[in-house]
Formats: structure tokens, sequence, C-alpha cells
């Protein structure tokens, strides 16, 4: 109830909405508007309250609790259900005890804060309180154990064009699974898996990304960058998070429908990786060559100097 609150008093910024009207549409007593007017107040917002005119915003404080992301979220199923943490080791966690208790797909897990976030690799992720979207999607696609992978390259393109929606940034991918800004990273994506052989269970995928960072340790800065950065002025996390809430439901969709073959086609638009000459660093070795293309499984294909065409399945790129 108080999301659609909210999401009335966002739907007319600047202007009054009468008690009366709020108890009409909530369908509950003026008492209880009032309280939750309250609680919208002690959550860190704003609100003007005039005899027979009633109340409005006049300022929203950067959350991504349940209610600022439910209201006015547009999808279907994406984000529907969300489960807001303040601080957590990782939200990845959460996401799989969640799914593994029968979660609804589409269950956004989000915290504002990772104490042992991780991404590719098993690295460490650094998740600083309030100033990004540390978050876990849990999704129940009734595909082939080995087509998950493209579930990440799906969440590369969903992001992308969130964050070009919403802020009119444009973003660029580095395979397998960072998207970069003016060459510095600024999100990353890591997908897991609980499935049988033959059958997926869930598909966790978990984003960070760095939205109001003013800085960032010594030992990243030359390698990290965040929107607020790159912008000059400080984002709303949960209206970019709806936007790529938006897209990704748009293009899963479309994935389940048609196959993987369209979304294949935006991730190499926005690949920086592909045609350039690298350096792949795998466990086994290094490989120099080209990146020719990636097959519909998501792997990266190198060409060497000497034509060979090696798939790479997992590695640290250079270029």
């Amino acid at each position: 109830m108080r999301s659609k609150l909210l999401q009335m008093l966002i739907d007319h910024q600047g202007d009054f909405v009468s008690g009366e009207a709020i108890s009409q549409f909530l369908g509950c007593s003026r008492t209880a508007v009032w309280k939750h007017i309250e609680e919208l107040r002690k959550a860190g917002y704003k609100l003007e309250a005039a005899p027979r005119k009633g109340y409005r915003i006049i300022h929203q404080p950067n959350l991504v609790t349940e209610n600022e992301i439910k209201a006015g979220l547009s999808t279907t199923y994406i984000g529907k259900t969300v489960v807001y943490e303040k601080s957590v080791p990782s939200t990845q966690g959460i996401a799989h005890r969640l799914a593994s208790e029968g979660a609804k797909e589409g269950t956004l897990v989000v915290a504002d804060e990772q104490v042992s976030g991780k991404g590719r690799l098993g690295r460490p992720w650094l998740s600083q309180i309030g100033t990004g979207i540390w978050m876990s999607l849990i999704l129940k696609p009734k595909i082939p154990p080995q087509r998950a992978p493209q579930l990440t390259l799906l969440a590369a393109v969903a992001v992308i064009r969130g964050i070009h929606e919403y802020t009119n940034i444009q973003c660029d991918i580095k395979w397998p699974n960072d998207i970069l800004l003016n060459g510095k990273k600024l999100v990353g994506i890591l997908t897991e898996m609980q499935a049988d052989p033959d059958q997926i269970h869930s598909v966790i995928i978990g984003i960070g990304i760095n939205v109001n960072q003013n800085n960032f340790p010594e030992e990243i800065s030359d390698i990290a960058t965040s929107l607020k950065i790159e912008k000059g002025e400080e984002i709303n996390r949960a209206g970019l998070l709806q936007s790529i809430m938006v897209q990704f439901e748009q293009l899963y969709e479309l994935f389940l429908k048609d196959g993987f073959s369209q979304v294949k086609l935006m991730w190499e638009a926005y690949a920086t990786t592909i045609g350039r000459r690298i350096t792949a660093r795998t466990i086994s070795g290094s490989l120099e060559g080209y990146a020719s293309g990636i097959t519909d499984e998501g792997v990266l294909l190198l060409e060497d100097d000497f034509g060979k065409v090696h798939k790479i399945y997992s590695a640290d790129i250079e270029f």
C-alpha cells in the first residue's frame, strides 16, 4: 500500500494530493493515510502538508528499498517481488536460498551494501553502502542447462540499454561480463545456476553497478568508474534499476520466444572485444590473436596468427 501511495505522490510531483483522494485510492481511512505519510517521512522523504490541499513531495531520498523500486515499475513480473536488505554478505547467497525455497520467477534481491560481494572467478567486488545497485535476479527459464550462459550476455545488453534509456550514457561490453564506460569498469555480472544435468531449476543473475561513488580506492581508481563520476551528477538508483528491469523483461521474453539470435546481434553491437587484437589469459596459458565473434553459447572465438580458431570459455582479456 505504501508503494502505491508513493507512486501517487510521485505522479503528482509538485502538486498537492488531497487526503480524501489518497484515502479513496488506497481504500483506507484518513488516519491510515496520515500514518503512511509519517512512515515515508521516517524513510527520508520530505513531504509538505497543507490544510484543504493535502500532501506533496518536496524531496525524495536516493533509496532502493521495496517501496521505491515497486513504485512505478512497469514490468509484468521481473522485479515485481522485491527482497531488500540494508547490509548482507552477498545478494547471491540470499537469492540462492530463496530460489531453493520456491521463490517466484523475477524475484529481485537488493541490498544497500554487500560485505562479501564477489565477481567472476571468486574475486571480491567492492559494494560501498548507499552508492550503487547490488542485486540478484531469480529466473526459471525452461531451457537446457547448456544455454544458461546466454543469459549473462542478455543481462549485459539489458543493463546497457537500461543505463542509456535512463541517463543517455552509452557503455560498452568487454567479454564475457564486464560493462565499461570510457574504458573503465562500471558493471560486473555473475551468473550462477541451480540445475540437474538435464534441467534448470533456477538461474541467479548477480549485477553490481557503480552508480554514485565519488572515488575508489587507489588500487582500482585507474580501472573503475561510476555513473556519477562520468555524468557529473547524482543518479536516482531506483529509477535506474526500474529502467534496467523493463529492458531485461523485454529481452528475456524475446529470448524465450525466438531464441538467442537477436540478443546475440545486440550484444555484438555493444562489444568492444570483437574485431580487436587481444590476449586471452586462461588457466592453461595465454593466447594472442583477433576476437572474431562469439558462438551461440557465448563462447569467445579467437583466431591466432596462424589462422587457427580457438574457443575461449573463460579468460581475462587484455587489449
